[in-house]
């Protein structure tokens, strides 16, 4: 080690030597530590002795439970008055004053008019199932609405520092005010029953304040899936905080699948109703899985593709969390869980708060949903844009009218695209009729195209064509726009069909339900993009639009527009993915679309007929002599024309 190696390392060890001493803490600072040391082992003792006294209280009450749940086991240490005792003094601590309430027997009762069978519990108060009798699953199965082992309502306040929870407490039966002690009611022809459920207080002695209590009011009128709910506080204002101003109601279900196939198109999610602004609008589960909404709410619905189950608020609840969810289920028929927390106003100094509330448990049915008058038939899914949507309107009370008459819906169904082929019918004769003049002109606009071969004279040979076109009285766009009429009709039915609950389990021909796939043969195996079955309706549609679009590609022209060359192959691979998109799809949108090819090639021949091309020919002789008018889109074409020119010119200066 050289004499500059000692020396650095000297001024090192003088340096850390240095820093040790200054950073020492002084007296002061070592009196505090000592300090805080013996504070922690203070508190340490003090939460060990906590801990002892807790353990002992909780095996003081650990056997206080058992002897009470096994009452056979004489009490070792407490006779039977002070063990009834400890037991109320326990329910007290944790429910207050619906200490009585927190036990009793688990019961059930029916309420039955024509269309629904509903259960309610005891323990809750709730409903604890749906069955709806004019309808069946796709197995022949009763039924339910929801899966009623995993159903949750639970109504929550505070009380006294404590959350209480209705799911916890008791209910007691009375029909239409006075205590019931059956089963099972009935509504009669043209009436209703109001049944009620009430969890009462009691007092410091455990006996019960007949003049306190909740109140669940359901009301079940004859022929009617609306279920009238009221829930009802009376006298609670005594125990209830003065502060308190909303109730939370928490309702959750597990909905299961009573169709043969899970439509790809039919929303299944939460919807709601805002009272401001009348709006329904749904939780877009494929984006999020829940959504608060700061807003009132006049209904929040839980709707599958045919059924719905919705709760109404007269007034409005002042907010909601709604969210869906994939759980793990033990039922075989799980589709997805449901789940949706509302605020209810809750008026601390009133000494009986009503708050009007209805269930609604039925059919996605248009004129059924329409006639509550709050826009639950808006859950229907019939298209967003409102020119879609008011198309299907009008398909809708025309089936409804055609099926007042009893007729088999493929009967109903051939009728009705029979008519939309009648509305639709002028578009298409004047379609087709400008078809046959451009038929007639393509030795013309061939000529055109061998005049004009160069690319910079594109402008020049369409102006040619256009004018060739206008004297013949036909134009560029005399296709396009029938096909632009007839597009949203298309797409409307395409949206309606799926959604008809009316075709639900209706059988036609081979097709024992025209809303679901119709399988005359079933795969061994799968087939990806297609499935592991064969619909007919499905592959009689595909080769009707095949051979509808040979035909019609015969008849098109490319001489005006070489692109179209193009679109026709593109058109031959359409029904190709038709027959992958429609195989698992509704029946009877497959067979709409295959009658509406079979009346379409019908169409065409009577176009045949009636259109006499010899006519046509000595009308565009006719035309060519008079001076031709400029249309609109003719000017517009010549102004872009001079103005190329015009640039082409600036261009080569």
């Amino acid at each position: 080690m050289n004499k500059q190696s000692l020396i650095g390392f000297i001024l090192i060890a003088a340096i850390l030597f240095g820093w040790m001493w200054w950073m020492q803490p002084s007296k002061e600072e070592l009196a505090e530590q000592k300090r805080i040391q013996d504070s922690i082992m203070m508190a340490r003792r003090e939460a060990a002795v906590l801990d002892s006294i807790r353990l002992a209280e909780q095996q003081r009450v650990e056997e206080t439970q058992s002897q009470l749940l096994n009452p056979s086991t004489p009490p070792s240490a407490m006779d039977s008055a002070s063990l009834a005792q400890e037991q109320y003094r326990l329910r007290r601590d944790k429910y207050s004053v619906f200490a009585s309430a927190s036990q009793g027997d688990e019961r059930y009762w029916t309420l039955e008019n024509q269309l629904q069978r509903i259960t309610l519990a005891s323990k809750g108060g709730y409903i604890r199932e749906v069955e709806l009798l004019d309808y069946k699953t796709y197995d022949s199965l009763p039924l339910i609405s929801f899966d009623p082992e995993t159903a949750v309502f639970d109504l929550s306040f505070f009380l006294n520092n404590r959350i209480i929870n209705t799911s916890e407490l008791y209910f007691e039966p009375f029909l239409n005010g006075q205590p019931f002690q059956g089963n099972e009611v009935l509504t009669r022809e043209g009436d209703s029953v109001q049944f009620s459920l009430r969890a009462y207080t009691d007092n410091l002695n455990g006996q019960r304040n007949e003049n306190q209590y909740l109140e669940f009011v359901y009301t079940l009128r004859d022929d009617n899936y609306m279920v009238g709910f009221d829930f009802r506080t009376v006298g609670m204002r005594e125990v209830l905080a003065n502060n308190a101003s909303n109730m939370n109601l928490e309702w959750k279900v597990d909905l299961t699948q009573h169709e043969k196939d899970v439509d790809r198109f039919t929303t299944t999610t939460v919807y709601y109703m805002t009272m401001n602004d009348q709006d329904v609008d749904r939780l877009d589960d494929r984006r999020k899985k829940e959504e608060t909404i700061n807003a009132s709410i006049n209904w929040v619905s839980f709707k599958e593709r045919f059924f719905c189950n919705a709760l109404v608020a007269k007034n409005g609840f002042s907010s909601a969390k709604i969210a869906t969810s994939n759980e793990n289920s033990k039922n075989p028929k799980y589709l997805k869980t449901m789940s949706a927390s509302v605020e209810i106003p809750y008026n601390a100094s009133a000494e009986v708060n009503e708050f009007p509330m209805s269930f609604y448990f039925g059919p996605n049915h248009f004129k059924t949903l329409r006639s509550y008058h709050l826009n639950l038939q808006r859950q229907i899914d019939v298209g967003n844009f409102f020119l879609i949507r008011w198309i299907n309107y009008v398909v809708i009370y025309v089936f409804d009218w055609l099926g007042s008459y009893g007729w088999n819906y493929g009967i109903v169904i051939l009728i009705l695209t029979i008519l939309i082929k009648i509305l639709l019918f002028p578009i298409a004769f004047k379609s087709y009729k400008s078809t046959a003049i451009n038929r007639l002109l393509k030795p013309e606009m061939e000529a055109i195209n061998a005049k004009y071969p160069k690319e910079e004279d594109a402008m020049k040979k369409q102006q040619a064509i256009m004018n060739l076109q206008k004297q013949a009285g036909s134009s560029p766009t005399s296709g396009c726009i029938p096909m632009l009429l007839q597009f949203p009709i298309l797409i409307a039915v395409f949206r309606f069909f799926p959604s008809s609950i009316e075709l639900r389990q209706q059988s036609f021909l081979w097709a024992e339900d025209l809303s679901t796939y119709d399988s005359v043969l079933d795969l061994p195996f799968r087939i990806p993009g297609y499935g592991d079955h064969v619909s007919l309706f499905c592959l009689l549609m595909t080769i009707t639009t095949f051979i509808y679009t040979y035909v019609n590609n015969k008849q098109m022209d490319t001489t005006a527009n070489p692109q179209m060359k193009g679109m026709k192959v593109m058109m031959y691979l359409m029904p190709i993915l038709f027959l992958g998109i429609f195989n698992s799809y509704s029946a009877g949108l497959s067979y709409y679309y295959m009658l509406a090819n079979i009346i379409t090639f019908l169409q065409m021949y009577l176009f045949r007929v009636l259109i006499d091309e010899n006519k046509i020919r000595a009308t565009i002789e006719e035309n060519k002599k008079k001076p031709a008018q400029k249309g609109w889109l003719q000017k517009r074409m010549e102004e872009a024309q001079k103005a190329q020119q015009q640039q082409y010119k600036n261009s080569r200066r």
